[in-house]
């Protein structure tokens, strides 16, 4: 059954009055031999690489081959300078500066509480359970006030897990404003995006990237699903080219390889299976977490000392020993072949 939830009634007021710019390209997006409206350099590039003309705002290809990808329409699509641009809106969207407030789970992935310190947004950070799910009756009767949005990423970084569907559809139920769930590592999981929810959700919000399983990192391309009304506020504040065209173009022709994406997943689970074995007879590993990502998380005998002799051996790892509930533990991204050798005989060496 369809939730009934009015987004209009959590959006900023001076966010709905807002009159966005209208570029060159907005103002005409037809075919024409002479383009002289948008003040770009006519005699072309430097170093003769066609890059001087603004890139489509509204990113329409790139759109259409996510949507053929993700089974969703291209209007249910946002495109933002990497996940955190499309976070940084959300706060934007619903939340007063010293006035409204937001919820994110502990353990979680740090750039929401960043966002929200930018912002001016206090966020009310919920502890996890000591096996890593959220509390259902925890972050619905939560006490906070004028509370807008509530961030749950699944699976979880740096926990690697998935957090329990059944809790998050009665969080969806029960909560009293926009869930947002970052997917950001849901490629390296068997578990259904969350993205066939949204006609039953309108409350819904759900992130992904093209940066982990895709491997584009360096584009800064990330996907936010939502609503058409959601979607329609994000497109109006947004800066008017936030992704360039270089990073358009690339990102289209990955997005017409999906053979060769899910090869490269294949990969990384087949080397996190080789891993996730392999540390269990690692004397320094105490305890190896649940992971439904492309890292595992570890609990260890001395973390501190372990990431720097790891680093002494040119290794980096991510040492996670001061984060809440991940005391003791590093977090490792699954490398390749070699370098999870590297990493395994290092670890067997320390004393």
């Amino acid at each position: 059954m369809k939730r009934i939830f009015d987004i209009n009634t959590i959006i900023r007021e001076n966010i709905k009055r807002i009159k966005p710019y209208s570029s060159a390209r907005d103002e005409f997006t037809g075919a024409a031999k002479i383009f002289i409206d948008a003040n770009e350099n006519p005699l072309g590039s430097v170093g003769g690489s066609h890059n001087n003309r603004y890139p489509d705002p509204y990113q329409r290809q790139l759109k259409e081959a996510i949507s053929n990808i993700k089974g969703i329409a291209p209007e249910h699509i946002f495109i933002g300078n990497g996940s955190d641009e499309a976070i940084d809106l959300l706060f934007k969207t619903f939340c007063r500066p010293g006035i409204d407030t937001a919820i994110q789970i502990s353990p979680s992935y740090g750039m929401y509480k960043v966002s929200a310190d930018v912002n001016e947004v206090i966020i009310h950070e919920v502890s996890l359970d000591s096996n890593y799910q959220p509390v259902t009756e925890t972050l619905v009767n939560h006490g906070f006030e004028n509370v807008k949005m509530l961030f749950l990423c699944s699976p979880n970084n740096p926990t690697g897990n998935l957090l329990d569907r059944k809790t998050l559809y009665q969080i969806l139920d029960t909560f009293d404003g926009m869930v947002i769930i970052d997917e950001a590592y849901i490629d390296f999981s068997q578990e259904k995006s969350w993205i066939a929810e949204l006609e039953n959700y309108p409350n819904l919000v759900v992130l992904q990237t093209l940066s982990k399983a895709w491997g584009l990192a360096n584009l800064r391309v990330g996907m936010l699903f939502a609503s058409v009304e959601l979607i329609q506020i994000l497109n109006k504040i947004k800066l008017p080219y936030n992704i360039s065209g270089v990073a358009q173009e690339l990102a289209l022709q990955a997005l017409s390889k999906t053979e060769e994406k899910a090869q490269m997943v294949h990969e990384i689970l087949t080397q996190r299976s080789f891993l996730l074995h392999e540390l269990q007879s690692v004397p320094c590993v105490l305890l190896i977490y649940p992971t439904d990502a492309n890292f595992i998380l570890v609990k260890t005998t001395d973390a501190d000392k372990i990431y720097t002799y790891l680093t002494d051996n040119q290794i980096v790892v991510r040492n996670r020993n001061k984060i809440h509930l991940c005391e003791g533990s590093l977090r490792i991204t699954i490398g390749t072949k070699e370098e999870n050798i590297a990493l395994l005989e290092a670890l067997r060496m320390f004393k």
